[in-house]
């Protein structure tokens, strides 16, 4: 058995090679033989049109910013050697000096200071129809029919799937059609298309005229890769890992090809400044010193797509903003300080940061949690307004319940809790000011290494002035499966307090879970059968010993019943993949002909309505609308068309998928292959899910501990602590 990583995290590509869309994300990845059917299911709905609006008008303000800057942005350093080339030729062809043919050979230009932060334009949701449940899916504008016939054709006569043809008509626009005939390599910008099958398509289009030195080939190439990189958390990459990745791929000039995208417009170059180790700070240059000392200075040159690239600019702006104005006045000073003597430990200690920084960071296992509950708690009587908001349904009504026993020992107070979605959306959380910033004065974002650039992005440019962001979450837990490693890079960077929980995680799973975090697989007593080991020879048995667990020994010893009991693996394919699991759940759990997709009422699911995000739920029925499922008791209507791409059995999850949750009783399943798929923060995110009892069916033998000691988070390439080192003072 293979197992299938479920997230670049996972997979082990080698360097310089990036990782393929099918090691990367949240869903497996197609093989050259399916992408087009699994393309083909592309979403024509998406979860909720508020939260589609809410999104749409950030994305409109990014490119607003674009369009007002006359360069891409550089993090203080001066620019030279290839990145000025680069910036030179994107620049003169941009305002029309030169034609792209001809303008790299010329010199760089002078050297630009960063842009100055521009205010704040913020997100504004569409209205919210009353009564709506904020799960409910709701149509988007899908593709005239005339446009999708005439991809379609196109499609024919290449080869290719023709059920490719709305994804495509969606993905590429007006002319869609028009723009694959003259350039069939388009095709890659649809998720699951693979270079060797572009190749293929534009080969039977063009005849003798396609060859790999076509320049459409390279700039096409060059952004799949660059979308491969996004898939593998990366908002960037070096340009020495990007230009080895496209020789590897064929391309036999992997300069020309990103001169192209950038001359295009379709990628962004950046150089940041490099400090050595142990060298002192050197200020930046103004722009009137003149010449230089000639010392240069270490920089890496990066290459990304517009949309991570201004994404991670804006948070960094908005952190800025945040880290750089005066708090809120709140209450009286004796009231501060009363609470968080009342508090007391590191709560006390948060409480006493909020008063005094906008930014505040929070660490700290699940038990932790009752930091940033007391905090919540104690807002109103210190005179802030306060939300607190989590990733999953689960996450928050856990939360709420925690917040409100501090109301049930000190009398009732408290802010209110929501989702990130539903907070960004306007289905929860306080509506929005007359400026169309969030109506709060303090935003508590729990499970914050989740976040990627771009959700973190629209959280703090929602933000007012003055208002004050506590970002809080385990340092130790896998990162976000979108781009970026936002709370990461703010730990790193030093440039706000940071207060680390004094509350430990109680009991036998909670020592377990601590030694992981510290490198160490310790063996913990465990009278209560907490934790049990359960060995096996190989992937059939590792299913079979699954299923007795979930199904009789779970509930009959510990007495958790099935349906409160998850189970987590490394991926979704090979023999005890989440798919063989599930399969083998459903048959046991819930048996039944699958006659809608595979499902049957009763299905336990995960149901992805955006990349990167899974709410569990369970399927009630089907007709012709879809597929009806309730997730956390709000009804949610699956269009037929993508029920295939977002929706899966949920009885098994990967990692990532079950990250944010937290259930009485967890099965991880450790088959002898999946040895090369773990890492410390694996081990320690699929064990951390259990509340009163793990089993582990183990049959990775010394390759567990030896993860844990040795495997670390594999490297992202982020631009964030440059872009805020620019902007921000360390801390120290």
């Amino acid at each position: 058995m293979s197992t299938e990583p479920e997230t670049p995290d996972e997979a082990e590509p080698g360097p310089p090679e990036v990782p393929d869309a099918a090691e990367s994300g949240t869903a497996a990845g197609p093989s050259a033989s399916d992408a087009g059917a699994e393309a083909a299911a592309a979403p024509e709905r998406s979860e909720a049109e508020a939260e589609l609006a809410a999104q749409q008008v950030e994305r409109e303000r990014i490119e607003r910013r674009k369009a007002e800057k006359k360069a891409p942005v550089a993090a203080g350093a001066k620019l030279s050697g290839k990145a000025a080339d680069l910036l030179a030729a994107v620049r003169a062809v941009e305002s029309g000096e030169k034609p792209a043919s001809t303008v790299f050979a010329e010199p760089a230009p002078a050297p630009r200071r960063p842009a100055s932060p521009e205010p704040a334009r913020r997100p504004q949701p569409a209205a919210q129809a009353a009564g709506q449940a904020p799960a409910l899916t709701a149509a988007a504008p899908a593709p005239a029919p005339e446009a999708v016939d005439a991809v379609r054709r196109v499609l024919t006569e290449g080869g290719a799937p023709d059920a490719l043809a709305p994804q495509v008509t969606a993905a590429l626009g007006e002319g869609a059609d028009t723009q694959l005939r003259d350039d069939p390599w388009q095709l890659l910008k649809v998720t699951g298309v693979r270079p060797e099958q572009a190749d293929g398509f534009a080969r039977a289009l063009l005849g003798a005229e396609c060859g790999p030195d076509d320049e459409r080939r390279g700039r096409a190439v060059t952004g799949w890769l660059l979308e491969q990189a996004a898939l593998a958390g990366h908002t960037a990459l070096e340009l020495p890992v990007l230009t080895a990745a496209l020789a590897q791929r064929g391309v036999p000039d992997p300069d020309g090809a990103v001169q192209s995208a950038l001359a295009e417009g379709e990628a962004l170059v950046f150089q940041d400044a490099l400090d050595e180790p142990g060298a002192p700070v050197r200020p930046e240059p103004r722009e009137d010193d003149g010449e230089e000392d000639g010392e240069e200075r270490p920089v890496r040159v990066l290459v990304g797509l517009e949309r991570y690239a201004l994404a991670e600019e804006s948070l960094a702006d908005g952190l800025a903003r945040l880290l750089n104005s005066v708090p809120k006045e709140d209450g009286p000073g004796e009231a501060r300080e009363r609470a968080a003597a009342t508090a007391g430990g590191s709560a006390g200690e948060l409480i006493r940061a909020v008063a005094a920084h906008g930014l505040v960071l929070h660490t700290g296992g699940h038990a932790s949690l009752a930091d940033p509950a007391r905090l919540l708690h104690e807002a109103p009587g210190i005179g802030l307004r306060a939300w607190a908001v989590t990733h999953t349904d689960g996450g928050r009504d856990d939360f709420t319940a925690l917040a409100a026993g501090f109301g049930e020992q000190d009398g009732p107070s408290g802010g209110g809790t929501a989702t990130v979605a539903g907070l960004l959306s306007g289905a929860e959380g306080p509506g929005r000011d007359a400026d169309g910033a969030l109506d709060l004065d303090l935003l508590i974002v729990l499970d914050a290494p989740q976040l990627d650039v771009e959700t973190a992005a629209l959280l703090v440019e929602s933000l007012p002035d003055g208002a004050r962001l506590v970002l809080a979450g385990d340092p130790a837990v896998l990162w976000s499966a979108g781009p970026g490693r936002v709370f990461a890079d703010l730990l790193a960077a030093r440039v706000c307090p940071q207060v680390a929980s004094r509350v430990p995680d109680p009991g036998p799973l909670g020592e377990l879970v601590s030694g992981i975090g510290i490198g160490e697989l310790h063996q913990v007593e465990a009278p209560g059968k907490e934790i049990v080991i359960v060995p096996v020879r190989d992937a059939g048995e590792a299913v079979h010993r699954t299923v007795q667990l979930v199904a009789d020994s779970v509930p009959r010893a510990i007495g958790v019943p099935a349906e409160h009991t998850v189970v987590v693996t490394p991926g979704h394919g090979g023999a005890a993949g989440t798919r063989a699991l599930n399969t083998a759940l459903k048959e046991r759990l819930n048996p039944g002909p699958g006659r809608f997709g595979g499902f049957d009422p009763g299905d336990r699911i995960a149901y992805s309505p955006a990349p990167g995000r899974t709410v569990p739920g369970l399927v009630v029925k089907a007709d012709a609308d879809g597929l009806h499922l309730s997730c956390s008791g709000a009804p949610v209507v699956v269009p037929r068309e993508r029920v295939e791409q977002s929706v899966r059995h949920g009885w098994a999850l990967t990692a990532h998928q079950a990250a944010g949750g937290r259930w009485p009783a967890v099965v991880v399943v450790l088959p002898g292959d999946a040895a090369q798929a773990l890492s410390r923060p694996w081990v320690y995110t699929a064990f951390s899910r259990a509340a009163r009892h793990l089993s582990v069916v183990h049959g990775v033998e010394q390759a567990l501990p030896r993860a844990v000691a040795e495997t670390l988070a594999k490297p992202r390439t982020t631009r964030l602590p440059a872009l805020l080192k620019a902007q921000v003072p360390a801390s120290g």
